[in-house]
This record gives structure tokens, sequence and C-alpha cells, in this order.
């Protein structure tokens, strides 16, 4: 019997010990004790932008928004040859075509990153779509494995397949950008999944397209093009439903003469001056 209370002793005792320290817990315990609270946490939408940039150029919002895109950026430099990254040519870039855009008037401008920051691709038209752009570009700079022959830029509109291998190949490239933070083009929301089936798309499909070949018509002559048509494939920094969008692959900076291009004053200047000129026209037009 005495053996049966110690054993009985050994159980009890260390259990009736714990029930009393979660009995006192609940009762005195301070919050986040017990279970008499709820915590609450809230998350952004998928489509919320942390901070829209700041527009720039007249104070009249009737006036035109372009929203320019600088490739990369961040721990995404892009393509590259030695101390030259396509992040830092993208922004020199983007900032000379703003600059162009402002010191003639008349058009208001945002770009998506005026830094070295690294944007996620959905979240660069999203940009766009929040501040009401009435157009899009992104600019980037390509590079070809081995070869240095490639030469020119190229300008390339949305479509659900390439116009060519070298735009498929391109466009897989440059949306593979997000993989490095491990999120994939594909899991983005349905509404951009589907945008090339959806109506509405094919209004700002057919003004980008427009705005491509002024792109190719103001520039003619000011710098080199490697098609001489606009290209197109499955941009996802294009995949905006309402906004007409272009991207424009600059050139190849593993080629000495583009590179030279692109890194000279002189160079930006050139695409700067045709592209806001093909930008004006582009409004002119559209009665903007």
């Amino acid at each position: 019997m005495r053996r049966l209370m110690i054993l009985l002793a050994v159980f009890l005792v260390p259990l009736g010990i714990f029930a009393v320290m979660v009995l006192a817990d609940q009762a005195y315990g301070g919050t986040g004790r017990g279970y008499g609270y709820v915590i609450e946490v809230t998350l952004p939408d998928a489509g919320t932008i942390a901070a829209l940039p700041k527009i720039e150029g007249p104070i009249d919002t009737s006036r035109p928004l372009v929203v320019i895109d600088a490739g990369h950026g961040g721990k995404d430099p892009g393509a590259g040859t030695g101390q030259v990254k396509e992040k830092q040519l993208t922004l020199a870039m983007a900032i000379a075509l703003r600059d162009e855009l402002l010191r003639k008037g008349g058009i208001r401008v945002a770009l998506t990153r005026d830094d070295d920051r690294y944007l996620f691709l959905g979240e660069r038209p999203a940009m766009a779509r929040q501040l009401g752009a009435d157009l899009f570009i992104s600019i980037h700079a390509d590079s070809t494995e081995g070869s240095t022959e490639a030469f020119g830029a190229t300008v390339y509109t949305l479509s659900d397949r390439g116009s060519s291998e070298v735009a498929e190949k391109m466009a897989a490239r440059e949306n593979s950008a997000d993989s490095i933070n491990g999120v994939k083009v594909d899991q983005q929301s349905g509404d951009v999944s589907a945008i090339l089936v959806d109506l509405s798309q094919r209004e700002a499909l057919g003004r980008s397209q427009s705005f491509a070949q002024l792109i190719l018509r103001e520039g003619r002559g000011n710098m080199p093009f490697k098609e001489s048509a606009a290209q197109s494939a499955a941009f996802a920094v294009l995949k905006s439903p309402d906004v007409p969008s272009v991207l424009f692959e600059s050139g190849y900076i593993n080629n000495p003469l583009d590179l030279a291009r692109l890194s000279s004053a002189t160079g930006r200047n050139a695409f700067a001056q045709s592209v806001a000129a093909a930008i004006r026209v582009f409004f002119a037009r559209n009665g903007a």
C-alpha cells in the first residue's frame, strides 16, 4: 500500500503543480499569455504599391502622364559586361528621357525608380495604372551569349506568342527577373494572367503598337535599330490592361559599339530626343 501511495505521489504531484501554474497564468498573466487575447495582422492587398513615385511636370492633371520604367535594379543587375550593368544604363536613359520631356513642357512624367532599388515585375505596370498613366515605357539593354555581333535597339509590344524565336527568348529572360526572389511571373493575379483574352486590352494594345511604330519612325537616323519593325512577346512588365505600353531594348551591352553609345551622353540624348518626339506625336494623335 505504501509503495502504491509513493507511485501515485510521483505522478500526481507534478501534474497538480502544472495545473496550478496553468490556472495562475490564465488568471494573472500579461498580454500574450493564456487564451484571452486575439492577434490581428493586416496584410496588404496583392496589387498594393508601398510608395508611388512622384509626378513631375505641369500641375494640371489634365495633361498626359508618361511613366518611365528603368529596367532591373537593386539585387537584379540585369545584363552586364565587367563593371557596366544594365540597371545603371537603363536608369541613366530613363532620367535622360524624363529630363527631355520636362524641358519642353506640357507632359507629366514619373519614374518607377530614380535610384538603385529592386522592384517586382508586377509593381512596375501597377504603378502606371495607379497613377493613371496615359503611356508606359520600360527601358532595357540586352546581352548575347558568346557572339558580340548583335547590334542596335528593338521595340517590343505585348503578345501571347513571340513574333520570333529571339523575341520569345528575350521575354523569357526578362520575365525571370522575379525568380531571384522566389516569385514566378505565372503566380501573378488572375486578371493579369488572362489579360490577352480581355476585350478591354485590345484598344490599349492597338495604341501600344502605334506608339512602337512612332519610336521607330522618330528614331530612324538618330540611333541604330536591330529590327526595322516592332516585335512582340509575352513580357510580364507590359501586361497592363488599359495603359498603352512598350518595352524598349536599347542595344547590346556586350557589343562594343552599342556599349559606347549607351554609355555616352550623346547616345542617351539621341535616345531621349527620339522617344520624346514619338511621345509628343502619340499624344497629339490621341487628342491629349
